[in-house]
């Protein structure tokens, strides 16, 4: 247990050092009490990087109740160092089973909440539903990830949505950094520790081409793979085949592939049709929210016998005897095999999540009940924050300038 407790104190420690936008707001957090009084309860996963969040909430003057918005994604030696070094309320461990998943998120909600800080919308979806009595107290939420704001935009279309959601997966400090970068990066940490096989030289499927599947598609070519993607949209579709990748259909592409990597925020990206082609040998992984982009039922369907193989890997030895492997029982491999995205990436995400929750406090009552974007101003001040840190300096436009672009008398 001690091990366990300093090992979880160093990592946040670690982060917390390499999280300058953070420090920048922890500063004016701690000294403004800008979220004093107020209950924020947070799903999100249990990691180093969201242990930073959770304190600087904290220090900020808010009484915190976390759990993880994942089964497998919870760092236990980060949840012990929260509880027992920093005192927060942390209800997640790795390896949850669905009962204890749920359980958690019900105590999260059990604290009658102020606002809420989800990822995936599980939390938020909850309080809508099965636990309806805790709505009235709710002011309003942030939502992380892209799977969770497709469904709360969804929930808004149908008028069931009852508070304000500032939808931070969107912001550009976010999603052009976090999705692309962290995501690329990660899931290769991922499939490092949980493989130890090399990506050099293989055929490595990309479904999806959104900005998490393009920074996966980029890591992937530059650590010497022969890329391909799926994809439903044409423009996106198009945009892969003009960045360099073979462009077919997942049912081609299996029957060649050595490695899938799903990343597309739906389900049954690879299914029945797909596995009986698939290619003897091949290593599935996902990346996606929730773990239904790889169909285990229709998995398990074509398989004989199912074998544990290394700490993440499972074995599925199919019916007519070929062996099909698959990364952390289908969940997002990054976190599930690996740490997350590095903590540079997450200092911009988590500090729009700092900032958005803060705007929330302040305007929730002049919002509607639907799913806002996050201000412009806000992301700009997170992007001039993280340059100061970088050492970048930039130019400003001249008064000139300024009156050329906003003119439209003057064309010279």
């Amino acid at each position: 247990m001690e091990e366990l407790l300093k090992k979880g104190s160093l990592r946040l420690h670690w982060a917390y050092e390499h999280m300058p936008v953070m420090q920048t707001i922890d500063r004016r957090f701690k000294k403004e009490q800008p979220l004093a009084g107020l209950k924020i309860g947070m799903a999100l996963h249990t990691e180093a990087k969201t242990g930073i969040l959770a304190i600087v909430l904290a220090n900020a003057g808010a009484k915190i109740c976390l759990a993880s918005c994942n089964p497998l994604s919870t760092d236990d030696s980060v949840a012990m160092a929260l509880r027992e070094e920093y005192g927060l309320d942390v209800h997640a461990k790795k390896g949850e089973n669905q009962d204890e998943y749920y359980n958690n998120l019900n105590t999260v909600l059990n604290t009658a909440p102020d606002f809420l800080i989800d990822d995936g919308a599980d939390l938020i979806t909850m309080a809508h539903t099965k636990r309806r009595d805790v709505l009235s107290n709710i002011k309003g939420a942030n939502e992380e990830t892209t799977t969770g704001v497709v469904r709360l935009k969804a929930m808004a279309k149908d008028k069931k949505l009852e508070f304000p959601v500032l939808s931070v997966n969107d912001a550009k400090m976010k999603f052009l950094f976090d999705n692309r970068y962290g995501t690329g990066q990660s899931t290769f940490d991922g499939w490092m520790n949980a493989t130890n096989l090399i990506v050099a030289g293989k055929r490595l499927v990309v479904a999806g081409y959104g900005w998490c599947g393009k920074g996966v598609a980029m890591r992937a070519k530059g650590l010497g793979a022969s890329v391909i993607v799926t994809e439903i949209d044409p423009i996106k579709a198009i945009e892969a085949k003009m960045d360099g990748f073979e462009v077919m259909k997942m049912v081609d592409a299996v029957r060649i592939a050595d490695i899938v990597i799903t990343v597309t925020g739906c389900r049954d990206i690879v299914r029945a049709e797909h596995f009986i082609t698939m290619k003897d040998g091949c290593v599935m992984g996902n990346v996606g929210h929730f773990d239904n982009e790889i169909s285990k039922s229709d998995l398990n369907s074509i398989t004989k016998n199912v074998t544990q193989v290394r700490d993440s890997i499972e074995e599925y030895l199919t019916k007519d005897g070929r062996k099909l492997y698959l990364i952390a029982d289908g969940r997002l491999m990054n976190l599930a095999a690996g740490q997350g995205h590095p903590a540079e990436i997450m200092d911009t995400s988590f500090a729009t999540q700092a900032l958005g929750i803060e705007y929330v406090k302040n305007n929730y009552s002049k919002m509607e009940c639907k799913v806002y974007d996050v201000p412009e101003d806000m992301d700009l001040e997170i992007a001039k924050i993280k340059l100061e840190s970088m050492g970048v300096t930039i130019d400003t436009m001249t008064d000139e300038q300024v009156h050329y672009v906003s003119s439209w008398q003057e064309g010279t």
